[in-house]
């Protein structure tokens, strides 16, 4: 998607890893051109195959359709939020990749879901039955309602919405838009499990989202997503609140950054000693992890992360490297040799690790601890970034834009070696 190149001062911005006014908004209408494009993929991929699609659900696709443009028109603001929610991108990937035929049916069951959750933000009235795939109704970004029966009958109207199970007419739970602005739903009664939001952010702990993960997981061996029932939501939003005091403290902007940037935090299993985190390029501001072991493993895990939604977000405008290729590179943190993209996105995310921790590091108002650690990790990858860093500006296979922006990384990297070093 390369309509017009970006301002070269964003691009300079996004190399140094930061992202301040003008960056952050080219990459949120980025995403957003992308998830409006996917979408209209995937009408078009419905009507060539009409007749492969079964009849109900072709229905109730087109209906949905309309509900989501009605929604849309009444409050694009609510709609666009929704629209640019990580899992709508992972749903949005999975079902333009899925064969036609059963699979895509129950891919397309999630658009009535969508649809709905559209109206519901928006304040757009709703009286509808919705499927419930294996007894469950997911609103993305909002919750979900247990439903044995299969189906839920939603009527809304204003501000006011009723989830009643078919089959319980006596049994419903409610949900409230608590704000017109934004669209933030709240809701309570029988069944109903809303998203845990975060403190100090809008930041969804996504423990619930049937497209959160892929499959049965990420990573080999796989680590699967952990369910809202066995989530300890104290524990994590006591890691996030401590992950995002430590990053106030040692780089506000940056605090900032992922307050902004992160839109879900996914639980996944724990594998083995400390946490593990993981994103997923179809949905950037998702970061998947295992629960940190504390403040600065939180902090590094956020920034680390969400400079791949970023690189991520930033290739999809204007392509930074050659897909296809098949040559592999050692990087100085990885066992395992990695294609030229996956030199990118390491070198990017650790070179954002190094300009936290030399800031952690020369700054007298930090706890002892933090800055002597953040002191020895720059130490240790500092030089790995520059390695990779040779390896890109070698290749062949970065594009034009990809050279300007590695060229960029170097700058940036090579302010940090002359900064200052770790103090005590």
């Amino acid at each position: 998607m390369t309509s017009a190149l970006p301002p070269a001062a964003a691009l300079t911005e996004l190399a140094r890893t930061r992202s301040a006014t003008g960056s952050a908004s080219l990459l949120r209408s980025a995403l957003h051109a992308r998830r409006l494009l996917l979408l209209k993929t995937l009408l078009v991929r419905v009507q060539q195959h009409r007749e492969a699609v079964d009849g109900a659900v072709f229905r109730r696709f087109a209906d949905a359709w309309q509900l989501l443009e009605r929604a849309e028109g009444h409050h694009p603001g609510a709609v666009r939020d929704l629209l640019d929610y990580p899992t709508t991108g992972a749903w949005l990937a999975a079902a333009l990749v899925e064969p036609v035929g059963p699979g895509l049916d129950r891919h397309l069951v999630r658009f009535d879901a969508l649809a709905v959750t559209a109206a519901l933000r928006s304040g757009w009235p709703v009286d509808t039955v919705v499927d419930a795939p294996d007894g469950v109704l997911s609103l993305p970004g909002v919750g979900r309602l247990r439903a044995d029966s299969g189906q839920v009958r939603i009527r809304g109207r204003s501000r006011t919405v009723r989830l009643r199970p078919e089959g319980h007419p006596r049994t419903s739970a409610v949900l409230l838009l608590a704000d017109r602005r934004t669209g933030a739903l709240i809701g309570r009664g029988p069944g109903w499990s809303g998203l845990h939001v975060l403190s100090g952010s809008t930041t969804r702990l996504d423990d619930m989202d049937p497209y959160r993960v892929p499959g049965g997981g990420i990573g080999s061996p796989p680590r699967p997503a952990t369910d809202h029932a066995v989530t300890d939501t104290a524990a994590w939003s006591a890691c996030w609140r401590s992950g995002l005091d430590l990053l106030d403290r040692t780089d506000p902007s940056r605090a900032a950054e992922v307050r902004r940037g992160v839109r879900a935090l996914v639980p996944l299993a724990p594998r083995g000693p400390g946490s593990s985190g993981a994103t997923l390029s179809a949905a950037p501001g998702a970061v998947l992890t295992s629960l940190p072991s504390g403040a600065q493993d939180m902090a590094e895990t956020l920034v680390h992360e969400l400079h791949h939604s970023k690189l991520a977000t930033l290739h999809e405008l204007v392509p930074l490297y050659r897909s296809g290729r098949v040559a592999v590179h050692q990087v100085g943190w990885r066992s395992d040799p990695r294609p030229i993209a996956g030199v990118l996105h390491g070198a990017y995310a650790h070179l954002a690790l190094t300009d936290l921790w030399r800031r952690a590091a020369t700054s007298e108002g930090l706890s002892a601890p933090w800055r002597a650690s953040a002191g020895q990790q720059f130490d240790r990858i500092h030089d790995q970034v520059g390695e990779a860093l040779a390896i890109l500006l070698e290749s062949d296979e970065l594009t034009s834009e990809g050279r300007k922006f590695a060229h960029q990384m170097r700058r940036h990297h090579a302010s940090l070696r002359a900064a200052p070093r770790a103090a005590g």
